[in-house]
């Protein structure tokens, strides 16, 4: 990518980066081997991720690892799944601390086995004081459970009045309130499938044929350079955009 591009993705960088890694079954098959072997040639795609975040200067990365409608898949691959996720815990923390990486696993993670729960409390806490990018991997997590938790949590609090409900008060009880500006989706696939769905009102929408395994820096980049190009109006006309850019100069 040239000096340009770069200078023009610097300028213009979301806050909030949110990707659905899909597509390590395909990536899997096309080399004639079973499913598993594309969710553990995934991690280094993760690694990519995180150290581009990291790099650029994005203030969230939000990465969707495990749905709360992947319990549907065969018991096997599930399992797979959850003992690949304590073990990426215990493997990449030293070097997400020397990052400066912040991990916050957001989810029901009740249904995990104590073993992983333990891992995923230790891997919080032991990154809490970090102050670089901030690492959401969501996992047992569903953009409905999401809503409908923080709506229980709101009306939980002492003193709640519906009078206190707004989007901004609400906002609080997510599970991550921040919006998010840009969602990668890899492998092709045009849908949000429950994720962050509040949070991804006004989101950009990228999607890439790129199957997980395969992504890496350059396919990042091109994401963010497309973001860059985009012009975010939250409902207003392209010329009222331009104004408001001017005036603001």
């Amino acid at each position: 990518m040239d000096a340009e591009s770069l200078n023009k993705i610097k300028a213009n960088l979301p806050k909030h980066v949110a990707i659905i890694m899909d597509g390590n079954g395909r990536w899997a098959k096309t080399r004639g081997k079973i499913r598993v072997f594309g969710h553990r040639n995934a991690v280094n795609a993760v690694r990519a991720a995180v150290a581009t975040s990291s790099k650029f200067g994005i203030e969230t990365l939000t990465l969707f690892a495990f749905s709360s409608e992947n319990w549907r898949r065969p018991k096997d691959e599930v399992d797979f799944l959850l003992d690949l996720f304590a073990k990426f815990l215990r493997s990449e923390l030293k070097e997400l601390c020397s990052q400066n990486v912040r991990v916050n696993v957001i989810g029901d993670i009740s249904r995990f086995s104590q073993e992983l729960q333990n891992e995923i409390k230790h891997s919080c806490e032991a990154s809490a004081g970090n102050t670089g990018l901030n690492l959401n991997i969501a996992a047992n997590y569903g953009g409905r459970w999401d809503i409908l938790q923080a709506c229980r949590a709101m009306v939980q609090q002492p003193g709640f009045s519906p009078d206190d409900l707004n989007e901004q008060n609400f906002s609080r009880y997510l599970a991550t309130p921040e919006d998010v500006d840009l969602l990668i989706r890899t492998g092709g696939e045009k849908r949000v499938s429950n994720f962050l769905i509040w949070q991804m009102a006004y989101a950009e929408l990228y999607v890439t044929d790129v199957l997980w395994p395969d992504f890496d820096e350059n396919v990042y980049l091109d994401a963010l350079n497309w973001y860059a190009e985009r012009e975010r109006r939250f409902g207003y006309t392209g010329d009222q955009i331009k104004n408001l850019t001017v005036n603001k100069g």
